[in-house]
């Protein structure tokens, strides 16, 4: 097989799922508002339940509704009916997902679920099946070709169904009034939510290296070196006046012949970035980039608390 035809099969799959996500589209009418609005009213959670394909699109639905404002717990379909329908309550949501809507589980396991709970939605591509009999509102997830060249395994389907939950998703999220600073709160380990609230007092270096404006050159050789920052900052009482980078260094070894008179304020650059130790992180790390240099000096009131690092927000996702 030629790399041509490789990328045309790659093509025609997604011109097929585009395909049938229009249509979805298209259909979109009342039945979703009432699932959203039936979701968002409940005083307990939405339990979603599904089986094969639609149990792992049923959990990805339930990992972006959590991350997302609305309460959610998957259930797989035979372990519900073995014991596990007791995680369903009668203030919770159901949200059943099934293609057919005929399989054995869902069959055996749809009256439960419309007793058990205190809505069922029903997210289907079969609106004769047994799922959307006993379903409140049912969501149509039909599609009129797998993109599978053997109509055989879901692929079309499945992308409704996951599009479907993503929608889902946003306009409850919509409706819960839910912001960015929300979403950090259950993000609290990735890179997503250490950019939304992550403080620049959480990066800040355990050396603080410091000189007076009259300080030596010896002096303030040793206050660089003995960091691993290529900079110290010049100081009057913790108020700072500049600072002095390792390059400040070399410029003056080239530049003076005499250094026994040089002091730190004679090479310091006065009017350093500095930023407060309580913003936020990423707005260091716009500072750091904007002004292409390595450290930033952390203030607190106006006073010398430390440094960070640009390389050392990177290493922790701040971007």
């Amino acid at each position: 097989m030629e790399k041509t035809d490789i990328i045309s099969i790659a093509k025609s799959t997604l011109e097929i799922e585009i395909s049938e996500l229009e249509k979805l589209k298209n259909r979109l009418d009342d039945r979703f508002v009432r699932a959203v609005e039936t979701i968002h009213a409940t005083e307990g959670k939405l339990i979603v339940v599904g089986i094969g394909k639609s149990a792992h699109v049923g959990n990805k639905i339930v990992a972006t509704l959590n991350s997302t404002g609305t309460p959610s717990q998957f259930l797989h379909a035979s372990e519900a009916i073995h014991g596990d329908l007791g995680v369903v309550q009668k203030q919770d949501v159901v949200l059943c997902i099934s293609n057919s809507g005929n399989s054995p589980e869902i069959i055996n396991l749809v009256p439960y679920l419309k007793d058990y709970s205190s809505a069922l939605i029903g997210m289907t591509g079969n609106a004769t099946s047994k799922l959307a009999e006993y379903s409140d509102i049912v969501l149509d997830t039909h599609v009129d070709i797998e993109a599978c060249p053997n109509k055989l395994a879901p692929t079309s389907s499945t992308t409704i169904q996951m599009v479907l939950g993503d929608a889902l998703a946003i306009a409850l999220m919509e409706l819960n009034d839910f912001k960015a600073n929300d979403f950090a709160k259950f993000h609290p380990g990735g890179s997503l939510g250490k950019n939304l609230i992550s403080k620049v007092d959480d990066f800040l270096s355990s050396q603080k290296p410091q000189v007076r404006e009259d300080a030596s050159i010896r002096d303030v050789i040793i206050s660089i070196s003995g960091s691993r920052h290529g900079i110290t900052v010049v100081t009057n009482d913790d108020h700072i006046i500049g600072v002095i980078t390792d390059g400040d260094l070399r410029r003056m070894l080239m530049n003076e012949e005499d250094m026994s008179k040089v002091i730190a304020k004679d090479i310091m650059s006065a009017h350093p970035k500095t930023i407060e130790r309580y913003a936020l992180a990423k707005e260091a790390m716009k500072i750091l980039k904007n002004n292409n240099i390595g450290q930033l000096i952390v203030t607190e009131n106006g006073k010398y608390v430390g440094i960070i690092d640009l390389h050392k927000l990177l290493d922790e996702g701040i971007n």
